[in-house]
């Protein structure tokens, strides 16, 4: 029979078949009560409350207006993980009260092991993750997007991966949607400049099972073994606390998307890590949940554009950014051919989408600034003068 994982806003159906002896329900009722968490302070960070032994894990969520969904998250954690770990939550001011439910559902008393961060100001995805990392204590950092579910252990089981392959300083596991579908951007390769002329003549499309014409996403592999890969998606990465520092985490050129790619390749570059991935550690990512799909799309397309200015030999840039510019056009166009011949709604409906991405292109054509490194801010708002960024930029 298939399983269904009970959440604050419907029944969802989980991916089958789960191995046996996997928890399947999550625990209602939490305890609700006030909670007031000092933020800590941007160097050497002290949880406030009750004092722990350091965990062996830091699990990072930046949320940002997903109430219901950044409490069935950090229920699904806290009903699948038995590794020593603690869990900080940044919230970037939701207008939802996902601060104050947060707050009450995951109180001190009770669970001395989930930080709050109400950040009185939204600091964006990447800026996020960098600021709560530095309230960290443990050995590694999980970042983990609030629309997630975790499935039958799989922090756990990324751990054990992250034990068994220790020189890749980086890990990811299998995503899959609400659906139950795969969910192949979990684990990808670099954008490039053949990439991106084969995604705008649709041949990535066209021979999307080819690891020729669609190298971005390793042909139609099924992540369904341990492989290296060039970039863990950002929902679901671990990595060594001392690599991510090493990098300065994010680079804040990159607000939302495209921050994780930089990482892994900056990475990589300097020897620090090979990312890895393993389909036993499986999680639920719903996507899109802090953004509707016409930002995400234009957001994606300023990531891709900022990848390209920072990353393309001198040559190709000019090329690979017109291209990528191009590839709403292509969509559009295309589309609306297929949905004539065919007359199927999909196609008309992706036409209209992609022709509204189009229209707005003023806003996401030139990319995000690169910005140079910066002061960190911690939570608490101090600074110590150690850079968020990228600090040894590419020209």
């Amino acid at each position: 029979m298939r399983k269904t994982f009970m959440t604050d806003q419907s029944p969802i159906p989980l991916p089958a078949p789960l191995p046996a002896g996997s928890p399947t329900g999550l625990p209602t009722g939490l305890p609700t009560g006030a909670r007031d968490l000092a933020a800590p302070k941007a160097s050497h960070p002290k949880p406030s409350g009750p004092k722990l032994s350091d965990p062996k894990l830091s699990i990072i969520v930046v949320s940002y207006n997903t109430k219901a969904m950044t409490l069935d998250c950090l229920r699904s954690v806290e009903a699948e993980t038995k590794t020593p770990h603690e869990v900080i939550v940044l919230d970037n001011v939701s207008p939802d009260g996902s601060a104050a439910a947060i707050a009450g559902a995951f109180p001190p008393e009770t669970h001395p092991d989930v930080r709050l961060i109400a950040s009185a100001e939204n600091h964006g995805f990447a800026k996020g993750n960098n600021i709560a990392a530095r309230a960290a204590r443990g050995e590694y950092l999980l970042l983990l997007n609030p629309d997630t579910l975790i499935l039958d252990g799989a922090i756990d089981k990324l751990m054990a991966f992250a034990e068994r392959t220790p020189d890749a300083g980086i890990w990811g596991g299998r995503t899959v949607t609400g659906e139950g579908v795969l969910d192949p951007a979990c684990a990808f390769d670099d954008q490039t400049f053949w990439s991106i002329i084969s995604r705008l003549l649709g041949l990535s499309v066209a021979f999307g099972g080819s690891t020729f014409f669609n190298p971005e996403y390793y042909g139609d592999w099924p992540r369904d073994s341990e492989r290296e890969v060039g970039v863990i998606m950002g929902c679901f990465l671990l990595i060594r606390r001392d690599i991510w520092e090493a990098l300065g985490g994010f680079d804040l050129s990159f607000v939302m998307y495209g921050e994780e790619a930089d990482l892994c390749r900056r990475a990589r570059g300097q020897g620090l890590a090979r990312p890895r991935m393993t389909p036993e550690a499986e999680i639920i990512h719903f996507g899109g949940a802090s953004s509707p799909k016409l930002s995400s799309d234009s957001l994606k397309l300023k990531a891709r554009i900022t990848l390209a200015k920072r990353y393309l030999k001198p040559w190709q840039r000019p090329l690979g950014i017109g291209m990528i510019r191009l590839w709403p056009l292509t969509r559009k166009l295309g589309g609306g051919i297929v949905a004539r011949l065919t007359g199927q709604d999909r196609f008309r409906e992706a036409a209209i989408r992609w022709g509204a991405v189009w229209e707005n292109r003023a806003s996401w054509q030139d990319g995000f600034p690169l910005l140079p490194a910066a002061p960190v801010k911690g939570p608490a708002g101090d600074s110590d003068g150690t850079p968020l960024g990228d600090g040894a930029r590419r020209t």
